[in-house]
């Protein structure tokens, strides 16, 4: 019999209700429109779009150009690591994650006290989420606090690119630093463009706002042919409506107005759109995961899908006081659905406290709940050799199967065993001084901390690195 793999999925959308979607988003953006803060890129949409969508910064687009823009935006992309490697494809129905973003404080994981985000802190992040698998993304881990404050983002920067071979997901908190950065890792690697390991990622203004800082990085970057993230941060009753069907609408037609820009400044422009859609508790004035986040992040996942664009969602971060049973519940429930349905990139892994801080035993944590999850999505394999139909019958009624050959061939895989949590007995666990998962978490970490590799041409790129940063610092 020709095997048959079981396997679990989650769908939310219909058809119907995609194209319904769909004409939300164009009926925002041919009545309502967004506003465009940069002249210069305000002149292009008036040349593009002719006559009568471009009135001051208020423009408006049409259906015809949005169609356009989605068939222009490649389907695949291509992500490399910094030795030139493929690193994953942005075509298949796999969830990547990745390890960010920009912590002001670091929670440290011996006592969960917070300190201002330093270089230190960065280093030791970027080895973390380097040495455990599953991250195959390293973004800007926080913003460093240890130095002049309009080199932070050149020094940030650079301790990424010299800790890590992986592809970085690159944010500038100093707009003016982006063009900078670009410039110091060409001289560090050479040619950005050819294949591409860093991923700029921008975000408008909800709502309905790409201001002149998200465009002027978006043409930096899309002239130097590299792949762009452009996500929108809602938060829903104050940014976006507090319905989850308007918020969705709206950001929606925000990613849309980005491809078309995007596409205009460069036809065939490899972009990658996607949603942090929040809640706005207006008590606490707090930003927070919801669950009906988490579905209008599936309903953006599958809009892309049926635009047939890749996606960048939500990572479920920023919730909690660390690595605690806060944080667990949003992290377990984004990573399973996220992981259920058409993939894409959730970048933004150990965030908490409000995304202020950020957690290495997160990190830990929340990489044992993505393999487990990728065993679930993995499902199983029904057809008759997996049946063991003629082991049932040789063992029969009351046998074992602790010696037959399936389990033989299979006890060493065949179920999750926690490179982090041991499988204790209750008599184990006493013998060994009845330790708290908390603690056990604790000690994996900082011995990851300890022993994460670096990478053999740290030093040198460390060097030419601070030189570019001195050279640039002198300039008037």
């Amino acid at each position: 019999m020709t095997a048959n793999n079981v396997l679990p999925h989650l769908s939310l959308l219909n058809t119907e209700q995609k194209e319904q979607v769909h004409r939300y988003a164009l009926k925002i953006l041919a009545e309502t429109g967004v506003r465009i803060d940069s002249d210069r890129v305000q002149k292009l949409l008036e040349r593009k779009l002719g006559p009568g969508w471009v009135d001051s910064a208020r423009v408006r687009f049409p259906a015809e150009v949005v169609e356009w823009a989605l068939k222009s935006a490649p389907a695949n992309l291509q992500i490399f690591d910094r030795t030139g490697n493929q690193a994953f494809q942005l075509a298949d129905s796999r969830t990547h994650f990745g390890v960010g973003v920009t912590a002001l404080y670091y929670q440290d994981p011996r006592s969960d006290q917070l300190t201002p985000f330093s270089r230190a802190n960065m280093r030791d992040m970027v080895r973390l989420g380097s040495a455990l698998p599953h991250y195959e993304v390293i973004s800007t881990v926080g913003v460093l606090q240890d130095v002049p404050a309009r080199l932070s983002d050149l020094y940030g920067s650079l301790e990424m690119i010299a800790n890590t071979t992986r592809p970085l997901v690159l944010l500038a908190s100093d707009e003016a630093n982006f063009p900078p950065i670009l410039e110091m890792f060409e001289h560090l690697v050479g040619d950005l463009g050819e294949k591409p390991f860093i991923l700029p990622y921008f975000n408008p203004v909800s709502p309905l706002v790409l201001n002149t800082g998200t465009l002027e990085k978006m043409q930096a970057a899309i002239q130097r042919g590299l792949p762009v993230i452009f996500s929108n941060y809602s938060m829903a009753g104050a940014s976006t409506p507090i319905t989850p069907a308007g918020t969705l609408a709206l950001l929606l037609a925000e990613l849309l107005a980005g491809l078309i820009v995007s596409q205009f400044l460069r036809e065939g422009a490899p972009i990658l759109l996607g949603m942090l859609p929040v809640y706005f508790d207006m008590k606490t004035m707090v930003n927070f995961y919801d669950p009906q986040s988490l579905l209008i992040n599936l309903a953006c996942a599958e809009m892309l899908a049926y635009y047939n664009l890749p996606h960048c969602g939500t990572s479920g971060s920023g919730t909690g006081w660390g690595a605690d049973l806060i944080a667990a519940d949003t992290y377990w429930m984004n990573t399973l659905t996220y992981s259920l349905t058409r993939g894409g990139l959730a970048p933004f892994v150990g965030d908490t406290l409000t995304s202020k801080a950020i957690s290495p035993l997160t990190l830990v944590y929340v990489h044992e709940i993505i393999e487990q999850t990728r065993r679930f999505v993995a499902g199983f394999q029904l057809d008759d050799q997996m049946a063991v139909l003629s082991e049932i019958e040789k063992v029969g009624p009351g046998g074992s199967f602790l010696s037959a050959p399936s389990t033989r061939q299979r006890f060493k895989n065949g179920y999750y065993a926690s490179p982090v949590f041991p499988h204790y007995s209750m008599e184990k666990w006493q013998a060994v001084g009845q330790p708290s998962a908390g603690q056990v978490l604790r000690d994996n970490t900082l011995r990851l901390l300890e022993t994460a590799p670096i990478p053999a041409d740290h030093d040198d790129l460390l060097a030419r690195g601070e030189a570019f940063i001195d050279r640039h610092a002198a300039r008037p």
